[in-house]
This record gives structure tokens, sequence and C-alpha cells, in this order.
């Protein structure tokens, strides 16, 4: 039984994850932490902060947010516990620190935790390689929560065009005249409104066809389950950084 800890557990995907641990055998929610704690959680054991943690904790699962990637790699580093990282947003410096981590522990960090997703970015660097020289343009939706854009999601499908055509370059939305269109471009666009869990769109279009892969996330569980997935896999490694590939693969 893998027992994890939950930080940012109060919050919508803190409690998804506790929620998908109640489905799970494989695993359970010793404890959480959460800066917004109210000590009114009655399902299990949420702390204000990583000091008063007093369980026995083998994966930590971070659904907080960027802010807070400083206090979940020291409680992390300091006693030897992998770490899933959920949260998207990070500046390269703490890209750097989560790579650093990674030498003493085992990290996981993906822009998206749905196992969709991450099939979908595999289909995209293949459609890149068949439909080369397609304009290509990313549309990313999600819930007017949301703090950062573009989404991890949108970086990742990006990178992996990126991969394939290490030419292109990023264009963030368009405004006034912006001149015609260059060919390396990958225009990246992100929508806020109401309660969009998450829909991302690639479209390749040439001058005589347009190709479109999408995905579409209509519960928030789907990102919790990946979670717990990475969790147990994650489980059984020392150090090293990982992703939702490494899950999906077995390796």
């Amino acid at each position: 039984m893998v027992k994890i800890l939950i930080s940012g557990a109060l919050g919508r995907m803190g409690r998804k994850v506790y929620e998908a641990c109640l489905k799970n055998e494989n695993i359970t929610a010793v404890c959480g932490v959460d800066i917004a704690n109210d000590n009114s959680n009655p399902n299990y054991p949420v702390y204000s902060g990583f000091s008063a943690v007093t369980q026995d904790v083998d994966v930590v699962v971070d659904f907080s947010a960027p802010a807070n990637l400083d206090n979940v790699l020291n409680f992390c580093l300091n006693n030897k516990i992998p770490a899933v990282l959920c949260a998207t947003g990070y500046s390269p410096e703490q890209v750097s620190k989560v790579k650093d981590a990674s030498n003493k522990i085992a990290v996981f960090r993906s822009g998206n935790m749905s196992l969709g997703v991450n099939v979908l970015v595999d289909l995209v660097k293949k459609a890149a390689q068949a439909l080369y020289g397609f304009d290509v343009e990313i549309i990313e939706k999600h819930h007017n929560q949301k703090v950062d854009a573009p989404s991890g999601t949108a970086l990742m499908l990006a990178d992996g065009v990126k991969e394939v055509s290490p030419e292109k370059f990023y264009v963030y939305g368009r405004e006034g005249i912006c001149g015609k269109r260059d060919k390396n471009e990958i225009g990246i666009h992100a929508v806020r409104g109401g309660g969009i869990v998450g829909e991302h769109e690639v479209i390749f279009a040439s001058g005589f066809e347009t190709v479109t892969l999408s995905h579409l996330a209509t519960d928030r569980a789907v990102f919790a389950d990946g979670a717990v997935k990475a969790a147990i896999y994650l489980s059984e490694k020392k150090s090293g950084l990982y992703d939702m590939h490494d899950v999906i693969d077995g390796k």
C-alpha cells in the first residue's frame, strides 16, 4: 500500500486525488498539507505546513501552486521521498530546481496528468512528421479561475511539434496588424471562461486541407487518476526525472 501526502489537499484537485485514492486499493492518503487549512476536514489529517507532518509518507502528490515548490522539494529532499509535481506555470529557475532535485530523489513532472493527453502528444509528434510544412495552431480552453496561460498542456503539445521541427517558434496570440503568418510559427491561443475543465486542439493546416487533433476533459477526476497512477509508479523509484510517458510505457 502506497502512502501519500496530498499537497494542496483542500483545493479542487486535492479533493479529487483523495477521492481517487478511495477507489484504488493500492494507495491511501495518510495526510495532507494546505495553507488554507481551517481544521474542518473530517476525512484525514490536513496540516497548514509540512513541518507539522508526523505520518510516515511514501510519496508526495502536489496539486498546489508554483509558489509552493520550494516547500514541497525541501520536505521531499529532507525525508528522501519521491514527489509527483502536478502544478503548472513553473519559471525556468524552478524547472532547474526540479531537475536538480531529481538527482537525489525520484521526481515526476508533467504539464497534464491525463493519460489521454499524453497519448495526444505522441499523436501530435507523428502528425508533425507526416504533415511537415503545414501551419500549426494550438487552442486551449480552461475555466475562469486558471491563473497561468498558456496551459502546461498547450506547451507540451507545442514542444512535441518543435521536437520534430526545431526551427519553429511560439507566437502567443495575435493582435493588431501583426503581418503575414511566418511559416515557422506555432500559434498558441488561450481561452478562459466559466467552468471549462480543459480542452485542447492542435490544428495542422495547408492550402488544401486541415487536420485537427483534440482532447476534451469532462471531469477533473481524470487528472487525479493520472496522479494516483504516477504516485504508485514513482514509489518504486530511487531518483530521476519521470513523466507520464514513463508510466504509460511501464519502464
